[in-house]
């Protein structure tokens, strides 16, 4: 009989836990399966429901880590990109996640699962922050165990003792080959593959910095590229930043019995699924929501807002104060009749248009 992998082997749970976490799994894939966001919004409510989760999930991700820029000023940053230069780390952190996020929603079908992708997401997200420079995309080169510290910088005690810089290109080849070939054989869940692997990589903490943040970046890819489409419409970040206490005692837990000979890795998988149904279920909200303000374009926003703030008001009207054409008032006013939004008052030239 071929022995199991310690990676797998620690996958089996006790009958109560086991039934727990396969309810959850059901709930997140039946929830996801219902998932239709995209077949029921424009291409351009999309694109803008993308970008508020890109804003929320970096300044997210970024704080959990301790960097102190709120969304407003991420969503700030974000606008200009193209011209900015950031002077700060907390902006240099904050641009390079944008960056490594914005590339895995739009291009994960192209990214490939390797040791060599981790390690080029690693220096891409560091590429901007200049005290980085020398261990962007390589793995760490001294001890970076996880510290208590007060508030003069005093060491209070010792977390936890991650892997030893020699040994972290062996476990982190181990883990992905793992992670690859279970996902091959397709035995093991793959949200319990993507947990397995993430709380993994956070106990080798393969770099000097920036292991929390490469994690969730691994997180959102992963989830993405096994099927998991609602990741991009609901900030994964911004649901561990609301549960960040919870989370860090989760792990802590978790890495007590890390490499033991009974490794328990219960509570570190039902708060992963945990996150996961929220996040589904959020998603479920959002395309199911009755917020017309969802289902329009930036153009028709505009047409929407115009004839919520005027009673009964013309096409004529909106087009001097929008500076739209009569023809675009047009489409959007059919959109927003069908809709069920407004109705038309009046005949020929002295039609107006009111809010229902």
């Amino acid at each position: 009989m071929t022995k199991l992998h310690r990676l797998s082997q620690r996958l089996q749970f006790p009958f109560e836990i086991n039934n727990k976490i396969f309810k959850l799994i059901s709930e997140i894939d039946a929830l996801s399966r219902e998932f239709q966001i995209t077949e029921k919004l424009s291409p351009q409510t999309i694109k803008r429901l993308t970008k508020s989760v890109l804003v929320t999930s970096t300044g997210s991700s970024n704080r959990i880590e301790g960097n102190k820029l709120s969304n407003e000023e991420v969503e700030s940053l974000y606008s200009h990109m193209n011209i900015k230069k950031f002077k700060t780390r907390d902006e240099q952190e904050v641009a390079g996640y944008l960056e490594i996020l914005s590339m895995v929603f739009e291009s994960y079908p192209d990214i490939n699962f390797s040791e060599g992708v981790i390690l080029q997401l690693h220096e891409m997200m560091l590429k901007h922050v200049e005290k980085d420079i020398g261990h962007r995309g390589k793995y760490k080169f001294g001890p970076n165990r996880v510290e208590a510290r007060d508030y003069k910088g005093n060491l209070v005690k010792v977390i936890f003792n991650p892997t030893e810089p020699a040994l972290t290109p062996i476990e982190m080849r181990a883990l992905i080959d793992w992670a690859k070939q279970a996902f091959k054989e397709k035995a093991i869940h793959p949200l319990l593959i993507i947990a397995n692997f993430i709380f993994e990589f956070l106990a080798i903490h393969p770099f000097q910095d920036g292991n929390g943040r490469t994690s969730r970046v691994l997180t959102n890819l992963l989830l993405l590229k096994n099927g998991y489409l609602f990741t991009p419409f609901v900030s994964h970040e911004s649901l561990i930043e609301s549960k960040k206490v919870e989370y860090y005692k989760v792990l802590a837990k978790t890495q007590q019995t890390w490499k033991t000979k009974h490794e328990d890795m219960s509570a570190w998988i039902l708060f992963f699924l945990e996150i996961l149904k929220k996040q589904v279920s959020k998603a479920i909200e959002l395309s199911h929501t009755d917020n017309i303000e969802i289902h329009l374009s930036d153009i028709q926003n505009k047409v929407w807002n115009i004839i919520l703030a005027n009673n009964d008001i013309s096409r004529q009207e909106i087009q001097k104060k929008t500076g739209l054409s009569d023809s675009t008032i047009k489409q959007v006013i059919n959109k927003l009749i069908h809709m069920k939004k407004i109705e038309r008052i009046g005949e020929t030239r002295s039609v107006k248009y009111r809010v229902l």
